[in-house]
């Protein structure tokens, strides 16, 4: 995983945030603790979740001893684990603290992960994962007002590619209905 520069996991939580943490271990740019999901099938999957300074998750199942599977995402290792209710690891991927299971959603483990980070190249992907576009604004030179392109076809793209690449574009060049 990549290191976030300018950080240290001695800084990422302090002491008294991961005190009654089941597992902790603090690495160089990571914290790591004892993990788990729990499916009503299969019983509890155990794990030790990583956390890195650049706000990654990364787990390393332990559920059987042979148990080949490792540095899973949250989702990934809530899915191998046989969760029924998959897609909620918030909830369902859950670490021991005082003794009892929390999920992570209630624990601090997750103040620096950032999802938006983990979608770097799908940056133009809606939430059906679909591309999509948003509206974009050109001047026109002779009034100097900003003219709204919208961008949810590939014809409209193409007219505000065009009007773009037009130093000279006037709002008379706009082919939207006046």
């Amino acid at each position: 995983m990549a290191n976030a520069p300018g950080k240290d996991a001695a800084f990422l939580f302090t002491d008294e945030e991961l005190s009654e943490m089941s597992g902790l271990k603090r690495g160089e740019d990571f914290v790591e603790v004892t993990c788990g999901c729990t499916s009503h099938r299969y019983g509890d999957a155990v794990g030790r979740l990583r956390v890195f300074a650049s706000g990654d998750l990364e787990i390393s199942c332990e559920c059987t001893p042979g148990c080949q599977e490792d540095k899973l995402t949250p989702a990934a290792f809530e899915k191998h684990s046989g969760r029924e209710t998959a897609r909620k690891w918030k909830s369902n991927v859950w670490v021991i603290a005082k003794g009892e299971k929390v999920p992570l959603s209630k624990t601090i483990l997750l103040k620096y992960y950032s999802q938006t980070s983990k979608t770097g190249n799908s940056s133009h992907k809606g939430p059906n994962g679909r591309p999509c576009h948003h509206d974009e604004f050109i001047r026109c030179t002779r009034c100097n007002k900003e003219r709204r392109f919208r961008l949810r076809t590939k014809e409209e793209c193409r007219i505000y590619h065009d009007a773009l690449a037009n130093l000279n574009w006037k709002c008379s060049d706009s082919k939207f209905d006046k």
